[in-house]
């Protein structure tokens, strides 16, 4: 059975990662629900297809679309 390290850190039995597709060097994301833990592999490009159709302001830099972000969140932004 797994253990849990002094960095959080807790490694994958082989067989449940050949199982889930999991490779070394892949890329997973974890979720919390009802006090379990779910992990899955996430999939190269998959945002694409749900992106695609939008396109960059190049008008806008990173630095003020982060702000208008933090703004937004903080409850400040139109």
């Amino acid at each position: 059975m797994p253990k849990v390290s002094s960095k959080r850190q807790i490694t994958l039995p082989a067989a449940q990662c050949r199982l889930a597709g999991i490779e070394p060097g892949d890329e997973c994301q974890s979720f919390v629900a009802d006090g379990r833990i779910t992990i899955v592999r996430q999939e190269p490009g998959s945002a694409w297809g749900c992106l695609a159709h939008l396109r960059a302001d190049e008008t806008v830099t990173d630095e003020q679309s982060r702000q208008d972000a933090i703004e937004r969140e903080r409850g400040h932004g139109t």
